[in-house]
Order: structure tokens, then sequence, then C-alpha cells
């Protein structure tokens, strides 16, 4: 279909909380192959509507490597029903180029969706893998909530904001996440 700009950090539309999906139509299909088309020509592992200035629960996530191929996932609707265990990695997001900062997350996610048909699907996703991070990122977007939110390091992550060019940390955004920092205290 097409690429898109992709929004930087700073656009307000970013925050926002993002509208159910009513009915997977010919609009939401061509909407999945413009994240792919976009997420592909930037080089990211996953790409959320509102990214593209799409307020629709909708991203799609590509997590191959070479190690794992594996096929391109739609997800629809997305709603995380189980997490546990927690890890610390680098991640970036295509909503700032070439920031990366070390994050919280959990190790394994269930997460429910719907596919590009329609169609409901339950899948696990385990042992801090890329899929496993990119479908909570991916999920935050569709929330209002942005990677830098769940930065291990506050001061660390604004140097590298700034070194980028991009805004710094919002403060009253940053997320108090007392679970994983007690699974952290526990590895």
């Amino acid at each position: 279909m097409a690429v898109k700009k992709i929004l930087k950090y700073g656009e307000p539309s970013l925050r926002e909380k993002s509208k159910e999906v009513h009915k997977v139509s010919r609009k939401v299909a061509d909407l999945v192959q413009d994240l792919f088309d976009t997420m592909y020509t930037f080089n990211g592992v996953g790409l959320a509507a509102p990214q593209i200035g799409v307020n629709l629960r909708v991203y799609v996530i590509d997590a191959s490597t070479k190690d794992n191929p594996m096929k391109p996932m739609v997800f629809i609707n997305p709603k995380i029903i189980k997490k546990s265990g927690a890890v610390v990695e680098d991640e970036g997001c295509l909503s700032f180029p070439e920031a990366y900062t070390p994050v919280r997350r959990y190790k394994n996610v269930t997460v429910k969706a719907q596919d590009i048909n329609g169609r409901t699907f339950i899948l696990e996703a385990k042992d801090g893998s890329l899929l496993a991070r990119a479908i909570q990122h991916e999920f935050d977007h569709l929330e209002g909530i942005l990677f830098v939110d769940h930065c291990v390091n506050r001061f660390e992550a604004d140097e590298i904001l700034k070194k980028h060019n991009l805004p710094p940390i919002e403060e009253d955004m940053l997320l108090d996440e007392p679970e994983l920092e007690a699974e952290l205290e526990n590895d």
C-alpha cells in the first residue's frame, strides 16, 4: 500500500489511548498493510497504528531473526492476559530514531488478539524474547505509553534523548512498576 510518516516523540497524539476496532474492514486491512510497509522501510520489529497517526488498537510485529524465523504477525484489539518474570534490556522505537535505553519489561507474556481475518488467537511469548518485549512495547503504544516511561534510569535516558535531539523524559509519565522491581530483585 504505502509507506507512512512515523510520528516522532513529542507529538501529543502518541500519548492518546487508541480506540477499539469494531470490524476488521477493508480500511483496517489497508492500515495493516501500511503498517508493514512502513515498519519494513524503517527496519523496525514492530509498529503500532498510533505511530502513523491512526488511533486504532492495531499493531504489527515481525520478530524474525536468523536463528528464529517467524511469520509477520497482526494484532487487532490485543489484551495482555498474563505476565510474569522481569528483564531489563536496551530498547528503541521508530518514534525515537537512533535512541536506545535500558527498560524494564515482563519476561513472559500471553496476549489475546484478533488476526487480519477477525479471528481471535492467544499467543504466549517467553524468556524475555524479542517477541515478548515487542508485544509489550507495541501494546503500550495503544495505551499512550512509550518505552521511555519504563526506563531504568531517567537521567541516563534524558541524556540519550538530548543527544538525539528529542524532547526530555516526561516525568509525570514515568511508570511506577513495583511488581517488575520485585521480580528483578528476585532474579
